[in-house]
């Protein structure tokens, strides 16, 4: 898509991996907190979901529209340079990603000042996302029965995934819990899953997410083991569902301060997740 403006004209296409890194950049200059290693977990999930805007082969804006299984999508790293603001950049790659997911349903974390513009192009609030931060606190080892991710059958690791998150994501899967320097684990019960939870180094700190769990007993274990492989004393963060009563309760119990929010937000309904159950989310970029 090449659209003209005056003597320069805007053209948008689709991300190449290395282009991936250009938006992660801008999404650190945002203060967004971006992780290490998203870029390549991101990029698998839909190598043809993101697209770039350049201005005369300048890069000049970002979007995600990542599709996952037939009828989902999510929209993220929605960002335009700053020296480029104001001239319907952001619109037009805003327009190019809608309708690359034309027929999904359409979820997307906004930030508070977009929330507005977002219900007019026919989301709606579906419930607010807390991210809560703080200090990593010295713990002791995990129980015996919260082993690492990569020991548990892929299957069924998949299908617990899968009943945490709106489609299937298995490309994405396998590359977030194998990032460098990530902690990926899951508590059992028996054979069963009855918890995953993923840990991953960012530009300040780390962030937990996923973190879904049967109760509240296991979310705790879950982030207790999950933190004690983080430097001691760095920043964790934690993104909660607000309905998950009990997820907030987990982060304020650790010494989590709230510190940021997003409005999840879909164009249909609101996919029928266990709320309850999720007590971090993966990234507000991705879902």
């Amino acid at each position: 898509m090449t659209i003209d403006h005056k003597e320069r004209s805007f053209n948008i296409t689709v991300m190449s991996r290395s282009d991936v890194d250009v938006a992660i950049g801008w999404a650190r200059q945002e203060g967004w907190n971006p992780g290490l290693q998203d870029a390549e977990a991101f990029y698998v999930a839909d190598p043809g979901g993101f697209l770039l805007g350049r201005i005369d082969g300048e890069p000049v804006a970002s979007l995600s529209a990542v599709r996952y299984g037939d009828d989902f999508g999510f929209i993220g790293l929605y960002i335009v340079d700053p020296a480029h603001r104001g001239r319907g950049h952001g619109w037009q790659i805003w327009q190019a990603g809608m309708a690359s997911l034309a027929g999904r349903n359409v979820g997307l974390d906004g930030v508070v000042a977009q929330q507005d513009n977002y219900r007019r192009s026919g989301f709606r609030l579906a419930h607010r996302n807390i991210r809560f931060g703080g200090r990593a606190a010295a713990l002791g080892r995990p129980s015996a029965d919260i082993v690492p991710a990569s020991r548990v059958n892929w299957q069924a690791l998949t299908a617990y995934d899968r009943a945490h998150f709106p489609a299937p994501r298995e490309a994405f899967l396998r590359h977030w819990i194998a990032a460098e320097q990530a902690t990926a684990l899951v508590c059992l019960d028996g054979s069963r899953i009855v918890g995953f939870g993923c840990l991953r180094p960012c530009v300040e700190g780390y962030k937990i997410g996923p973190l879904n769990a049967a109760d509240p007993d296991t979310a705790a274990r879950l982030y207790d083991a999950l933190a004690a492989t983080a430097t001691p004393g760095a920043p964790i963060f934690l993104d909660v569902p607000e309905p998950n009563a009990a997820g907030i309760a987990l982060a304020e119990s650790k010494g989590l301060q709230p510190v940021f929010e997003t409005a999840r937000m879909y164009t249909g309904t609101p996919p029928p997740l266990p709320l309850d159950r999720i007590y971090g989310i993966t990234s507000f970029e991705l879902g």
